[in-house]
């Protein structure tokens, strides 16, 4: 993201560049790709490159059963972590090989509209097929001619804050808009978990309560993003830099909870439907946590 702004700004160094800069901004203006389904370019999602990245860590699908490519899912994706790693190898890039793992299964990564106002990395993520969160997308989305799921990050920004290594703190009790979202549009809900996210980086300390944490929450509260502190590695040494470390993600896939298309849901059908999506989660995480979170120092805890 830094480098495309950057990018951007100097090229208004350059006069030769101004007409297309001028075409470009109006043109941010008037394109409605980001709440319209996206924009994929496949041979962009396909690029050896996004196989090197994801070997790198390595980020890899655990499927637990066959999803029909004829239907449409609401994914949720845990943790956040700092970056969502797995989630963009995994949805937004061919790099785990999705598309043969989930033959003919088509999808779009969903994420904050203010991502789509920063020039030029909007249209990378575009080209990925990520798409806006916002729910005229959503529901754009799961109505395509094409049955086309989505895919939610649903901590989001607040989550990221918890995104400590070697534990799993869960923003979700309240998170109920993307359940809303799948029983309006009839769409099975699917709970997706990867385990070592939140190893990926080390976040200085925050807890509630701390001059930090009210400064991050603040911040999130009328920014919309939140300001983690962090570090990784760096490229000659392990323990300073921006690179993220090298960890496995293992990305489990749990099983499709049907929901009844419902345009106006009962509070309490939609407890219902969230309290079987946690148990779900739930499963995953104790199925697999001594497989791929054995050196864990919390289990999983799912909060507000």
């Amino acid at each position: 993201m830094p480098v495309t702004f950057l990018l951007f700004l100097a090229m208004f160094l350059f006069p030769v560049c101004w007409p297309f800069l001028a075409l470009y901004i109006l043109w941010l203006f008037y394109d409605r790709a980001p709440a319209n389904g996206g924009r994929p370019i496949q041979w962009v999602r396909h690029l050896r490159f996004w196989k090197h990245i994801a070997s790198y860590f390595p980020v890899t699908i655990v499927k637990e059963e066959e999803l029909d490519p004829n239907t449409r899912y609401v994914f949720g994706y845990h943790p956040h972590g700092i970056i969502s790693h797995g989630a963009l190898m995994n949805f937004g890039t061919e790099g785990t090989n999705f598309s043969k793992v989930f033959k003919g299964l088509k999808l779009r990564l969903l994420t904050l509209e203010t991502n789509f106002r920063i020039p030029l990395y909007r249209d990378l993520l575009l080209a990925l097929g990520l798409a806006s969160v916002s729910l005229q997308s959503c529901t754009h989305i799961l109505n395509m001619k094409t049955p086309t799921s989505i895919v939610i990050v649903v901590g989001g920004a607040a989550e990221a804050l918890e995104a400590h290594a070697r534990t799993n703190n869960l923003t979700l009790r309240k998170r109920k808009g993307f359940i809303k979202v799948a029983i309006r549009n009839g769409a099975p809900l699917v709970p997706v978990f990867s385990f070592g996210e939140n190893d990926l980086y080390n976040q200085f300390a925050n807890p509630k309560g701390s001059r930090v944490r009210r400064f991050q929450e603040v911040f999130c509260k009328y920014v919309g993003v939140s300001p983690p502190v962090f570090y990784g590695r760096g490229i000659f040494n392990y323990d300073f830099g921006i690179l993220p470390h090298r960890k496995q993600v293992a990305t489990v896939f749990g099983k499709a909870i049907k929901t009844e298309k419902n345009l106006s849901p009962s509070e309490e059908y939609i407890n219902e439907i969230q309290e079987k999506y946690i148990e779900e989660l739930q499963r995953i995480y104790d199925k697999y946590k001594n497989v791929y979170a054995a050196d864990r120092s919390t289990e999983l805890i799912i909060k507000e």
